[in-house]
């Protein structure tokens, strides 16, 4: 199946210069950096770094859903779960949890998938108020349940997202027994590139594999493409952007810069 570049250029366009055109400054005063690496550095700083919240936060998801939806059943962004599980499947969540940060058990989905869907049923019945999902694809009996995140989570940024994922299985579980429910992280791109990704903070909490919990940069991206290798075509696509808008965004910038010389420029 052909990639939607042209549909994926759109989409990033109109979110970068929505951003642009719609920002909202806010005091951000940094008197001791101002002075230690001066204030223009920082000002240029605050807003390539508010662009790039931008990108994560406008961009990864709706970019995500174009190229998953050529390729599977069903696919939405910012899905909320019902929150009902079992406080049997709770019991068993919190030792795979516990067992997880002592290092008696390394992270297997197979494994939890398994030791989850044997509890789903068992004790009673509670509700909890969940995160939502950022990209919920169903194909079939198949549930992709995936949170897109940063590139280098801490310790306990990681913890509270395998609690998250395992609680997400335990609610398609309740609700199907039989499901096939793979709750998933993805990283947009490598920050080790070209080395492997080697966060020890994730890799003691999700399995890195094909099959796995982790996907980062091009498995993450030919994962939701159904298994095409479309990365490099992806990042064609942020290229050929970045050049059409790079004028205006030198402009909006330079803008920046004299106008609002002590704020950050988006929310």
């Amino acid at each position: 199946m052909s990639f939607p570049r042209k549909k994926i250029q759109n989409l990033i366009e109109k979110a970068l210069r929505n951003k642009i055109n719609n920002f909202n400054p806010e005091s951000g005063s940094k008197p001791i950096h101002d002075r230690l690496l001066g204030q223009d550095r920082m000002n240029l700083f605050s807003i390539i770094h508010s662009i790039n919240t931008t990108i994560g936060a406008s961009i990864y998801e709706p970019v995500a859903k174009q190229i998953a939806k050529s390729h599977f059943e069903k696919v939405d962004i910012q899905v909320g779960l019902s929150g009902k599980f079992t406080t049997g499947a709770q019991e068993e969540i919190s030792a795979i949890v516990r067992e997880l940060s002592l290092k008696s058990v390394t992270p297997n989905h197979a494994s939890e998938l398994k030791r989850i869907r044997s509890k789903c049923k068992s004790g009673g019945t509670l509700t909890k108020k969940m995160t939502v999902v950022d990209l919920h694809i169903m194909d079939g009996n198949n549930y992709f349940l995936i949170d897109i995140k940063t590139a280098k989570p801490n310790i306990g940024a990681t913890q509270n997202f395998k609690q998250t994922a395992l609680e997400w299985m335990a609610t398609k579980l309740f609700e199907n027994p039989k499901a096939n429910v793979r709750p998933v992280i993805g990283i947009p791109y490598n920050p080790y590139h070209p080395e492997p990704y080697d966060r020890w903070t994730m890799k003691d909490y999700f399995e890195i594999s094909e099959q796995g919990q982790l996907l980062v940069g091009r498995e993450f991206w030919n994962f939701i493409s159904g298994g095409e290798d479309i990365y490099d075509q992806l990042l064609e696509c942020f290229e050929v952007v970045g050049k059409k808008m790079r004028r205006e965004i030198d402009r909006f910038v330079a803008k920046n810069q004299e106008t609002h010389p002590h704020r950050d420029v988006f929310n």
